[in-house]
């Protein structure tokens, strides 16, 4: 059986693209940091990387997890993120034609594996990725043969609309916000890219998985009801169930309701 070259190029296009997402997760919640500049350095020693020390993946093997200046070790999260969006950028590839749509949806899982990581380290959805990410996922409906442009609207609208909703009428209950703005833009954003036929989907399977998360986390921080823990994590995560598995999703629905 003959493998095609693209799962290969693919591969490599998105552990490369994964070692920037590792800047940005890094920079991002930083203002006084640009993704840019200064060029990639530890985090402890801020010592430069050389070309060869900045591999993705393999410079992580090679220095044994460990800075070659001073020895501290390198987080995990580098190479996981690589081998996240290597095998994402493969699975994308398999799934959808290339180079539309298949660049639209790498986008959207590029900021959406950078927006899980950011939210559940310091409990913010940058709006510098999500608001670009909303006219994007509009912009990429004209070339996504398979989403209309009032389906990435009516995304957006919904998207957007159902968690101020929530929120809004979450707060006039308890006087406490529970769903931070970060969160209704993202919803947004994942409906300008998925379309309003994702929303019931998203909204659904993130309380779910983020209710199970929120139990395991009052029974481990003893907080009770005052337990914080980020929502945009399980809407990144439903958001990419629906990409990757939308056919069947749909299909077990549909089956469900009629």
């Amino acid at each position: 059986m003959t493998v095609h070259p693209g799962f290969f190029l693919s591969f490599f296009f998105g552990i490369i693209v994964g070692s920037f997402l590792n800047v940005a997760i890094l920079r991002i919640p930083r203002p006084d940091q640009s993704v840019v500049f200064p060029p990639s350095h530890c985090p402890q020693c801020k010592t430069p990387l050389r070309w060869y020390d900045n591999i993705p993946l393999l410079s992580f093997i090679i220095l044994r997890r460990r800075c070659r200046a001073c020895q501290c070790l390198i987080s995990w999260q580098y190479p996981m993120i690589e081998l996240a969006m290597g095998l994402f950028s493969m699975a994308l590839f398999f799934l959808f034609p290339f180079p539309w749509p298949f660049f639209g949806f790498f986008l959207f899982t590029a900021a959406l594996l950078v927006i899980m990581v950011i939210d559940f380290k310091h409990q913010i959805i940058p709006d510098i990725i999500s608001l670009p990410g909303v006219i994007l996922g509009f912009g990429f409906s004209f070339l996504n043969p398979s989403l209309t442009w009032i389906d990435s609207g009516l995304g957006i609208l919904f998207g957007g609309g159902i968690l101020f909703i929530i929120a809004y009428g979450y707060y006039l209950l308890t006087k406490r916000v529970g769903m931070g703005g970060g969160d209704i833009k993202l919803l947004a954003m994942i409906g300008a890219f998925l379309g309003y036929q994702s929303l019931p989907f998203v909204i659904f399977s993130s309380s779910l998985l983020g209710t199970v998360a929120g139990v395991g986390a009052m029974i481990k921080q003893k907080k009770g009801g005052q337990t914080v823990i980020p929502y945009g994590p399980f809407l990144a995560a439903a958001a990419l169930l629906y990409l990757f598995f939308a056919p069947q999703i749909q299909s077990y629905i549909a089956t469900v309701l009629y």
